[in-house]
């Protein structure tokens, strides 16, 4: 009974108790990393101005990464692309609270006023007081986004549902945005964000990858064989 119990249930696991980990840790290096810490920051920065509209996209990637994980928990047959989600979510979001712990950082790129007054900037405000500007690099926002991108455009059941991958990229997009519209992010976190995603995209993906091209390969020499 305990064996089917784990068979069952053992890998959905990981998702509850790393995430009581993660909150943890943040909670507790959002309380630490209040006032002595490395300011990111870069020229592009000033570039991209404040638009408190991206705020809905932003409260979406709470629902997307939600929606996203129990799908391929639940819904999805293949646990070989649930398992390469969490780990790839795992592995980023562990590497995150490593370089929060390490290199204290944080910005000042939030506005002290709103050029508007409006149902969208309450929400903003709302953000800036559950959310502190520390600890952002790189972007878990962006991060997370990619992650779960990455798993939908991989996911075998998904590959003829264009306009659920469509719909995940032009979501995507538009959290990835509204990290540097709201203020919330530096261009550099962003950055970092996507080049944590590469490298840990060749650890949990490109093996797979490499093996599929080799199948290929092998099967196209015994065809011309």
């Amino acid at each position: 009974m305990a064996k089917n119990f784990i068979r069952k249930w053992g890998t959905k696991l990981i998702v509850p108790i790393f995430m009581v980990f993660y909150l943890t840790s943040f909670a507790y290096l959002e309380n630490q990393v209040t006032y002595r810490f490395h300011v990111i920051h870069s020229s592009f920065d000033r570039m991209i101005p404040f638009c408190e509209y991206f705020i809905i996209p932003y409260f979406l990637w709470f629902a997307y990464c939600v929606v996203a994980i129990l799908y391929f928990m639940f819904k999805n047959k293949d646990e070989k692309e649930y398992l390469q989600l969490i780990f790839n979510l795992g592995i980023g979001m562990t590497v995150f609270i490593i370089v929060s712990w390490l290199y204290p950082n944080g910005h000042f790129l939030r506005p002290m006023t709103f050029p508007r007054e409006n149902i969208f900037t309450d929400m903003v405000r709302f953000l800036y007081t559950i959310d502190t500007s520390t600890n952002v690099l790189p972007s878990i926002h962006v991060y997370n986004t990619v992650a779960i991108f990455i798993a939908i455009a991989k996911c075998k059941a998904l590959k003829n549902k264009h306009f659920v991958v469509g719909g995940s990229f032009a979501l995507s997009v538009l959290i990835i945005a509204s990290t540097m519209f709201l203020k919330q992010h530096t261009v550099i976190d962003v950055v970092c964000a996507f080049a944590l995603n590469v490298v840990v995209y060749l650890l949990v993906y490109r093996p797979e990858d490499s093996r599929v091209v080799v199948r290929q390969r092998k099967y196209s020499e015994v065809e011309n064989s």
